[in-house]
């Protein structure tokens, strides 16, 4: 049997028997569901992502239900899953599919490629996983079981690594069976080449997986190279007014926290910031609470939160900029992962 045709099987009969088969976005299998899911998951678990996903399928449950809906309301059910821009380039494309592809998802991976926020890997599951096209994935599950597999050393995300296993990932693909094929790979790398500890004994790869045979496991995917990030400081300043709401403000599109609502910010905790003649702050009443560290790819972001009492004076001035924000909830827009933070450590004090 050609090796290839090997390989193949043995992942197949692995996954009819000890593949993932009830996760949520296996049932009713659309083009969209896989879509939202795939997003979802990139950077984050898959029990993290479930929660998340049924919630945004119950308010969102087809592409144009989403392209129909607020930028805030999309934010507000993506809060706490991080890495927001997932959720703008989501809705954006949302959109588009239902403006210019009357609501139907291309049928190429070439086509979905196109769509803001879709890469490669991510146009490739969802043809193979909705559409049954014989596309290759090359997620970081699927990276970790060719990497050890063929013993290719180095970090994944190096141009020539990653040249090299989408090269194999291409020649490996079946052109029957490759949604349950793409699933398979996925769920090896998930539950038994996983990045410590892989349960290398349960794994129907094993024989010849060449990082096995030369003692490779450990070394093999590369580490991304170390660097030290940087420290940025800034300070959040929770304006409470009589009802006891905090003052959110709008961020702009483009930056951190693109689009979410957070408290306004300032340099130093010590000097509110403007929020010109429509808010009045009682400078008397700073306190400063302990500090805390947000972490992105790049930096490090050490804040300091600043309670303060404030009001309304007149007429809201912008209203699509401030919002006065109950500390229940019940207005959905899409908080900052540090806000809705201490927006929990404030309803319980």
């Amino acid at each position: 049997m050609p090796r290839r045709l090997d390989f193949q099987n043995r992942v197949l009969r692995w996954f009819d028997n000890h593949g993932r088969h009830d996760l949520p976005w296996q049932k009713n299998v659309t083009p969209y569901r896989v879509w939202v899911s795939e997003i979802m998951l990139q950077q984050t678990q898959v029990a993290t992502v479930i929660p998340y996903f049924d919630r945004f399928m119950a308010s969102f449950p087809t592409v144009e239900a989403l392209a129909n809906a607020s930028e805030d309301s999309v934010l507000h059910h993506w809060t706490g899953l991080g890495y927001y821009a997932r959720a703008r380039n989501l809705h954006a494309a949302a959109k588009v599919i239902v403006e210019k592809h009357g609501g139907l998802f291309p049928k190429t991976v070439e086509a979905l490629e196109s769509l803001k926020g879709i890469g490669r890997s991510t146009a490739g599951a969802i043809a193979a996983l909705s559409m049954n096209v014989h596309a290759p994935i090359l997620d970081g599950n699927v990276k970790r079981v060719l990497a050890r597999h063929n013993a290719i050393e180095g970090w994944p995300e190096q141009t020539f690594v990653r040249n090299q296993l989408w090269e194999i990932a291409s020649r490996l693909t079946p052109a029957k069976r490759v949604a349950h094929y793409t699933q398979a790979m996925m769920d090896l790398g998930a539950t038994v080449c996983t990045r410590t500890n892989p349960l290398c004994e349960t794994c129907p790869l094993a024989d010849d997986c060449q990082a096995r045979i030369r003692d490779l496991v450990k070394s093999i995917p590369g580490k991304k190279p170390k660097k030290t990030l940087p420290v940025r400081e800034t300070a959040l300043f929770i304006i409470v007014n009589p009802a006891g709401e905090v003052l959110l403000e709008k961020r702009p599109p483009s930056g951190i926290w693109g689009s979410l609502y957070s408290f306004p910010e300032a340099a130093n905790p010590a000097n509110p910031p403007d929020l010109g003649s429509a808010i009045r702050i009682n400078a008397g009443s700073l306190r400063m609470l302990e500090r805390l560290r947000h972490t992105f790819s790049h930096f490090h972001l050490d804040i300091t939160p600043v309670v303060a009492h404030g009001e309304p004076v007149g007429a809201a001035a912008e209203p699509s900029r401030w919002l006065w924000y109950p500390l229940d909830g019940s207005v959905e827009v899409g908080l900052a992962s540090p806000v809705e933070k201490i927006i929990r450590s404030l309803k319980v004090t």
